[in-house]
Parts: C-alpha cells; structure tokens; sequence
C-alpha cells in the first residue's frame, strides 16, 4: 500500500489509455498494486497489461477480468 491512509479494500477509480481509448476501472488498492507489480514483472506498462486483458475478457466486466486475471497468476506462482 502506497498511502497509509488507504484502506487495500477501499475502490478507487483509475482512468487509462488502452487501444486508444480512455477507460476507467475500479479496483480495490491492493488489486491496483497488485496489477502495478505484474506489470512490473512483466516488463509492461499498467495500460499495455490492461489492454491485454481487455483483449481476452469476453466481454466480462473490465474491472473484474483484472481481478481475475491478477487471482489466477497468483495462484501459478503459488503452484509447486
């Protein structure tokens, strides 16, 4: 957590570029420094990661395919 007043539940609303568009998500904190350290270990941008996902949400909430996204790597580098 970045900000010692923000709670990791609290939604915050981010807004991004992704295929040249604006958009917004609202993720909780821990979900958006979450997605900041994938990308980070990616070797991406947050909006390249986020367009990523975009691309492959099947019209899925964009906020939700990030969690979900985010849950699923978390658990493959959990996995033995």
């Amino acid at each position: 957590m970045t900000d010692p007043e923000r709670r990791p539940t609290a939604v915050v609303k981010h807004s991004l570029l992704i295929a040249g568009h604006a958009t917004s998500v609202s993720l909780e904190d821990a979900f958006w420094q979450a997605l900041k350290a994938t990308a980070s270990r990616r070797g991406l941008s947050v909006a390249a990661l986020v367009a990523e996902i975009d691309a492959t949400r099947d019209g899925a909430n964009l906020s939700s395919a990030i969690r979900v996204t985010l849950l699923h790597d978390a658990a493959r580098d959990r996995a033995p």
